[in-house]
């Protein structure tokens, strides 16, 4: 079988679970809508000077953003990029086809990709995802049950307690306590770094690279280890997707019912049991050198992570209980175009927000407004992307960086108009 017509074989954009993509959709929006509230993670001196700052409305949408959206819809996306490396995965295997080799490429690719987009923006995930997919195809023909306790142990924070454990086996007889975490200290002063002081896109590069790239690795694989969750929801995708089940869920309304009633409680029950608990500062994980990490500090950050799942949970079985719906059907499927180019629009969310919050851009500017009109500003970029989706798949099969990383993938040009398919 040749390369093109084995590409052709394993996927086609006219054959896809919509309900699937319309989700993507979903998660994307509630992603640009926490980075536009992060300012797509720059960090620019405050300014004196407030622009469009409505106290009330800025505190409701940045309460939405920590208790709704932050963390839950990432994880979606998360879940829905396992998903579909499962999808591929299984395809060729159906097919009789080793794609191991040509799919640890396309994930070399998308590494690439990603790293690339760092120049731009420090908290894009893709590049981790890439290694995750390399990981989850080394996953794919391990036992289901074994897969489960790998993710359960993920999702409880074994990784986090071993560190932990070996963090305080390191400390000195007397270790610094977490209290005096917030103890006046004299305030220093600090040289602006070099892109603040000398802003140009090769400087915030710089910056990038040298320092939010290995701060971007402490936060997935430290002690917060956002990079075991998210691997976890990579085999939880690869999990659900052996098992068919949204496949065929638009015939089981009433279980998605009882999956988001359960997701819910589940998440009330914890939120339950957080208020009951001492309040711990799981923020002192970012900076914990010398500092004693407790018992009580670890088991607050793991009902926090079980806590955004279950949320995340609740959300996608609600979702998908609308979507399936009469009601509502017409209106969510307008997301699916949006989901079909997912890759294209998260980048384009990403360079979109360099422009806006870059120093060498116009930082200066939209780093000063309020809450509010940042997330009204990124509801808006997402409509304007939603419509360009939508208009550019009635004329082609994919997006344009879905067709790149495809092309790359088999080192040929593939199929990319829809007028193609008619000859």
């Amino acid at each position: 079988m040749s390369e093109t017509s084995m590409s052709e074989s394993l996927s086609s954009p006219l054959k896809r679970i919509s309900a699937l993509d319309a989700l993507r959709g979903f998660a994307l929006l509630g992603i640009i809508v926490m980075h536009m509230l992060q300012q797509f993670g720059y960090r620019l001196p405050p300014s004196t000077e407030a622009v469009l700052h409505f106290p009330q409305l800025d505190a409701a949408v940045q309460w939405i953003g920590s208790n709704i959206v932050m963390g839950r819809f990432i994880n979606i996306f998360a879940f829905l990029f396992g998903m579909s490396l499962f999808i591929q995965i299984d395809k060729a295997a159906q097919k009789g086809i080793d794609f191991r080799g040509r799919f640890v490429w396309r994930m070399l690719l998308l590494m690439f990709f990603g790293l690339f987009c760092h120049s731009f923006y420090s908290v894009e995930i893709i590049s981790v995802y890439a290694l995750f997919g390399i990981l989850l195809l080394a996953l794919y023909r391990v036992k289901s049950w074994v897969l489960l306790v790998l993710c359960a142990a993920l999702i409880v924070g074994a990784p986090r307690i071993a560190q932990v454990y070996h963090h305080n086996q390191q400390l000195p007889d007397q270790p610094t306590l977490i209290e005096q975490e917030g103890t006046t200290e004299p305030k220093v002063t600090r040289e602006q770094p070099e892109h603040i002081a000398n802003p140009s896109f090769i400087n915030s590069a710089k910056h990038n690279y040298a320092e939010r790239l290995e701060g971007k690795l402490n936060y997935q694989f430290g002690f917060i280890g956002r990079g075991y969750v998210t691997f976890a929801l990579f085999i939880l995708g690869l999990l659900v997707g052996r098992s068919r089940f949204l496949e065929r869920a638009h015939q089981h309304p009433k279980q998605l019912l009882l999956m988001f009633a359960g997701f819910a409680a589940a998440t009330a029950a914890i939120s339950v049991l957080q208020a009951l608990m001492p309040e711990q500062n799981t923020r002192v994980f970012f900076r914990a050198e010398g500092v004693y990490l407790s018992g009580w500090l670890v088991l607050a950050k793991t009902l926090s992570d079980i806590s955004l799942i279950t949320f995340s949970g609740a959300l996608v079985s609600g979702f998908l209980a609308l979507y399936y719906s009469e009601r509502f059907n017409q209106y969510l499927e307008l997301l699916a175009p949006y989901g079909r180019t997912a890759l294209t629009n998260y980048i384009m969310q990403g360079v979109i927000g360099c422009i806006l919050f870059a120093p060498w851009a116009l930082g200066y500017t939209f780093g000063r407004w309020g809450a509010f009109g940042l997330v009204t500003l990124g509801l808006l970029i997402y409509i304007v992307q939603g419509v360009f989706s939508y208009v550019w798949l009635k004329h082609y099969l994919y997006g344009p960086l879905e067709w790149l990383w495809r092309s790359g993938t088999y080192l040929s040009l593939q199929p990319f108009s829809r007028k193609t398919l008619n000859r």
